[in-house]
């Protein structure tokens, strides 16, 4: 029997917020988390902008002396993990730890710790270099961190998927619940790639914004004419999935019901999306059936929407032929014109969002929606949130390498 299952905890560290409250009021006012970068000196980087975390303190989460043996990925990760736990009413003994587990997307790894350690390395030679580097740089760490502070003896997995990754994550964790190999997994998607490394591998791709370093909180404009680029952003998004009998008996509250997940592969480009949209029109159209939702039965999708000159035009196009007729009714946005692209963490934190969407029936933004591209032709709710009656959301995200993911999710029903 495939059970029924619903998100009890939400928690997030981005460039708008350190907590779910401050991000998702920010988000409904349709705040600006993109700044000039202040990391490290980005004079000689043609892009100058990112959605860099502020004003975060480890110590306010767990042992902040932890946090000196983690990459910074790890411990955005760890930070949301810890208030999606809490925000779920959990504390250690009050599940059989072996009946919750984490699944954890990155895309990148702690490539901080990785660049630090090899300028040691060049410089001062093999003992220069940190006795923990493995551990800090691998991906799985992360999760793996989380469940030793957690006692998560559960499934403990990383999934790596580019840009999907976070929602690839919470698809997996979702079989896990549907099919009671579990009661309650966390999951979602962690990334901190903004280095002088980071951010160049992404420049000479020619992918992120590079006209706007004198206007930061423009740079973002996803669906727009001027778009020419996405912007790094930084951060993690992780949320508590429950079996939904389980979740009523210790009388947990219930943000949504997650229904469904569909996953493809474009196998056509490293980079690029197909031109036609068809891996993202078969996982749209996957997550449906999975769900059992007809295209006529979804009111938003938060769109992957990067404000790359490729991906916006390609995303409308594959909306609008999954859903027809549907698509001129329906309301999309990307959350990404605020906090810039997250990467692996994009998934996780973009579930956020769309899960308080239907909690408290408002639609998000696209902020600097100022001059609709006239290939992106739908009802992106510019520049201003809108309430309005929201049954069921999908959330879409895509990854270098053509992977798909998308998530579709139901305001919660007895």
């Amino acid at each position: 029997m495939v059970k029924r299952v619903v998100i009890t905890g939400l928690g997030t560290v981005n460039p708008l917020g350190n907590n779910v409250k401050d991000y998702w009021e920010r988000v409904k006012a349709g705040e600006n988390g993109i700044t000039r970068i202040t990391r490290f000196d980005p004079f000689e980087h043609p892009s100058q902008v990112a959605g860099e975390v502020k004003d975060f303190n480890p110590g306010d989460f767990f042992d902040a002396k932890d946090a000196r043996r983690m990459d910074r990925f790890t411990v955005y990760a760890m930070a949301a993990a810890i208030q999606a736990y809490q925000d779920a009413g959990l504390k250690n003994g009050d599940i059989d730890p072996d009946r919750i587990g984490i699944v954890l997307g990155n895309g990148i790894g702690g490539i901080e710790v990785l660049g630090d350690n090899f300028k040691k390395f060049f410089d001062r030679g093999v003992k220069a270099v940190h006795p923990l580097l493995a551990p800090m740089m691998i991906i799985n760490i992360a999760p793996g961190n989380i469940a030793i502070k957690l006692n998560l003896q559960g499934p403990c997995h990383a999934v790596v998927t580019a840009c999907a990754s976070g929602t690839d994550a919470i698809g997996e964790a979702l079989s896990w619940v549907r099919r009671g190999r579990a009661e309650m997994m966390l999951a979602g998607g962690t990334e901190a790639a903004l280095t002088p490394l980071g951010l160049a591998s992404f420049t000479v791709l020619q992918a992120v914004s590079t006209k706007y370093n004198d206007k930061p909180d423009q740079a973002s404009r996803p669906f727009d004419t001027g778009r020419d680029g996405f912007v790094m952003a930084e951060g993690a998004g992780v949320v508590v999935l429950e079996e939904l009998e389980h979740a009523k008996k210790r009388g947990a509250k219930i943000y949504a019901e997650l229904l469904g997940y569909g996953a493809t592969c474009d196998a056509n480009h490293l980079t690029a999306p197909h031109p036609e949209g068809i891996g993202a029109v078969r996982a749209m159209k996957r997550a449906l059936v999975d769900g059992g939702l007809s295209p006529d039965e979804i009111d938003y999708v938060n769109a992957h929407g990067t404000s790359t000159p490729v991906n916006d035009p390609v995303e409308s196009k594959a909306i609008r032929q999954v859903f027809g007729e549907q698509a001129d009714k329906l309301k999309v946005s990307s959350t990404k014109s605020m906090i810039g692209h997250m990467l692996g963490a994009a998934g996780g934190v973009e579930a956020i969002v769309t899960v308080l969407g239907l909690k408290e029936q408002f639609y998000p933004p696209t902020r600097n929606l100022e001059n609709q591209d006239p290939e992106c032709d739908l009802d992106y709710v510019p520049n201003k949130g809108v309430a309005g009656p929201m049954r069921a959301a999908i959330s879409n995200s895509f990854g270098f390498g053509g992977h798909n993911g998308v998530l579709v999710f139901k305001r919660y029903e007895e």
